[in-house]
Order: structure tokens, then sequence, then C-alpha cells
């Protein structure tokens, strides 16, 4: 089976790609940014009437934690709009009848309640900092429902909790909360820093899930036929972001101060997921918070050995 993997290079694509190489899948197609546009509806239409896959994961987006929204959250929108609305139609168009939309756990109501059902999604308000972003994510949902409902296409949506893991963005101002966290601490153990600045009050609730479960979630629903088209992919635990922070200290064996920046806003004080339907079908996450740290940990040092 010939797969169009779009996004190969990002935190989940990456993970994605991995996962498929390891299960034994050789007709995996990808491409980069100079070979293919995914925001010009012909430079994708051509692309996939050329290689003609027969499923198609949409795992590009253009992504960021809180200030990289709020700044750019005319980006976030064009883009993400343009790209899952150009990759979903020509895939119709090209006769593909099997596709993955990835979302984020963002496009439910700001204050839903917890542990979030699939069934809340647009019953109530967006949380204003992601909101561009999260409306990008619910017309890529949509318009999968509507195409199944008029085409007959079996197109999914997996609504996974905050990704983290190798080959995460850890930017200190434009990345999620767990990846700037890890940066941050590094830089505090590698130069003797005695505390560390976390975004907010540390009181928000996050869900966190590593990027192999994702990549597994894929693969696993890729070959399973669902009745449903709109699944969450988590592991139905969260704790606080300044739990986080501490069990990163932990983790690193730091004994410093943890300070507050209250002055940037929380975000959305809870999104837990409820996984009971991915349950249901026979996926759960596997990998434990101590595990995935770890891998993700000696990945990053790996990668930014010149920090000293």
């Amino acid at each position: 089976m010939k797969i169009f993997l779009a996004g190969h290079r990002g935190l989940v694509g990456s993970a994605i790609l991995k996962k498929l190489k390891q299960k034994g899948y050789k007709k995996i197609i990808t491409a980069s940014k100079s070979k293919l546009n995914l925001l010009n509806q012909n430079s994708v239409n051509n692309f996939l009437k050329k290689h003609k896959p027969k499923f198609v994961i949409v795992a590009a987006a253009r992504v960021g934690g809180i200030l990289a929204n709020s700044i750019y959250g005319g980006q976030f929108i064009y883009e993400n709009l343009q790209i899952q609305t150009n990759i979903i139609h020509c895939s119709y168009l090209n006769k593909i009848k099997n596709l993955i939309f990835l979302g984020s756990s963002c496009i439910y109501p700001k204050f839903s309640k917890q542990p979030i059902k699939e069934d809340y999604l647009l019953s109530g308000k967006l949380e204003e900092t992601n909101e561009p972003y999260a409306v990008a994510k619910i017309a890529g949902i949509k318009m999968c429902q509507a195409y199944n409902k008029q085409y007959k296409t079996n197109y999914k949506c997996l609504m996974p909790a905050n990704s983290y893991g190798p080959n995460d963005n850890y930017h200190l101002l434009n990345s999620h909360f767990f990846p700037a966290l890890i940066h941050k601490a590094h830089i505090c153990k590698i130069k003797n820093i005695k505390n560390i600045t976390v975004w907010g009050s540390g009181r928000p609730f996050r869900e966190l899930i590593f990027v192999d479960d994702i990549a597994e979630a894929c693969i696993f629903f890729m070959n399973k036929k669902t009745k449903d088209s709109l699944i969450n992919i988590g592991t139905g635990k969260d704790m606080s972001i300044k739990d986080y922070t501490k069990f990163i200290l932990r983790k690193l064996d730091l004994k410093i101060k943890i300070k507050f920046n209250k002055s940037i806003p929380d975000g959305i004080y809870r999104k837990l997921l409820n996984v009971s339907k991915a349950k249901k079908y026979g996926w759960k996450a596997k990998t434990s918070l101590d595990m995935g740290f770890d891998i993700t940990y000696e990945s990053f040092i790996k990668r930014f050995k010149h920090l000293k």
C-alpha cells in the first residue's frame, strides 16, 4: 500500500515515518517543502495524481505555543486552512478513499466538561489564546466529515493531547510548554542557574502524550474500520504545569527555585481527553512519562550538544 505522509519532518510526522518503517511499510511517499508546496492546491493535486497513494496521513501543520499563537494568529489560520484543505480535497479528486487528519485537543471548548468527549466539539466558546489554530483544525474535521457523508470517503480525524518527544521544537519563545521547560531546565543545569522561570501561574493542567504513541495510533486506526470519524488520542492522565516543572527538575537532579511569570496568560485551565472511544477500538497509550522523558532528553542533548 502506497502511503503519502505530509509533514514527515515535524515532531509527529517524523515519528510516524519511523514507525511505518519499523512495521515494514516500504512504499512511503514524502516530499520536502522545496519539492511540494502544500499551500498550493495545483501542486498538491499534481503530486497526488503522479504518485497515486492509497492512503494519506496529514501531519503537516503550522504549530506553536501560546506566544506564537497570539503573535502569528493570521499565519496559523491561513496556513493550516490551506494545507489541510488542499490535501483533503485533492485526495478526494484523486479518488483516495482513506485519509487520517491529525488535529489537537485545543479544538474543544474552553470550559468543556472534563474529561472531554468527542461529542463536546462546538458546544462552547474556544480558548482565545489559540483560537485561530483551533478554528482551522475544526474546519478540517468538519471537512472530513462532510466528504465522508457526501462522497463516501473514509477520512478519520485523530485528536491527540499535547505531544512531546524527539525532534520537538525547543524554541524558548515559540514552542509548547514542555519542550520549552526542558530547554530552560537544561540551561539552568549547565550554567548553574539557581532559578527557573515558568510562563503563567503554573496552575493549569495539561495532558501529555509521547509522540511514538501518536504514531502507533495513526497506524492502528489506518488499519481499523471505525464507525466514528473523530477519535481522541491521549493518556487519560494530566498534571499541573507546576508539577511538570518539578518533575523535570527532579529528573535533572536540580534543586532550584521555580518562579512564575504571571504577566503571560495561562491559556486554557484544563483539557483532559476522554479516550474511552479509542480504547473501545483496542488502542491505548503505552509510554510512561518517565520513559518518554528519558528518550526525549537524550535526543535533546544530542541535538543541542553545542549548548554550554
